[in-house]
């Protein structure tokens, strides 16, 4: 649960496999979840949740604002602040269609790999927000 005082801030950090891409101060992050988009603000209940491919966005100190695609991954949510180790992060900005469709035809893949219902399931959810983000950032 969000209880933050509206412009205080809290430590952020996105790491990626390749680097650190943000470390700093933020005022609010909303975060793609698995289960849903969540925000975080200062004095955050701590928690630890899933990614989903999706956009997180990034209220900076400033007031500014950061949209980085982000697939798969975890939000850590604790005492300091929030921590998000993403499998992939791109800013918005440097994101190419190709780079989308190339991790949609991946996911296609994956569907059509798998025969566990469960597992097929996670795995169609997974190609639904890619195809999501591919729409709304108009990459198709």
């Amino acid at each position: 649960m969000a209880t933050g005082t509206a412009g205080a801030t809290f430590p952020f950090e996105l790491v990626s496999p390749e680097r650190l891409l943000v470390s700093g101060e933020a005022r609010s992050v909303v975060v793609p979840g698995s289960e849903g988009e969540f925000e975080v603000l200062k004095d955050h209940a701590p928690f630890l949740a899933m990614l989903r491919p999706g956009i997180l966005r990034v209220i900076g100190a400033a007031g500014d604002e950061q949209r980085i695609f982000v697939r798969s991954g975890f939000a850590d949510v604790n005492g300091t602040g929030l921590t998000v180790l993403a499998e992939e992060a791109v800013p918005v900005e440097q994101l190419k269609g190709d780079q989308i469709a190339l991790s949609i035809r991946a996911a296609e893949e994956d569907v059509a790999a798998i025969s566990d219902p469960a597992q097929r399931s996670e795995a169609e959810r997974m190609l639904a927000s890619l195809r999501e983000v591919q729409a709304t950032l108009k990459l198709g």
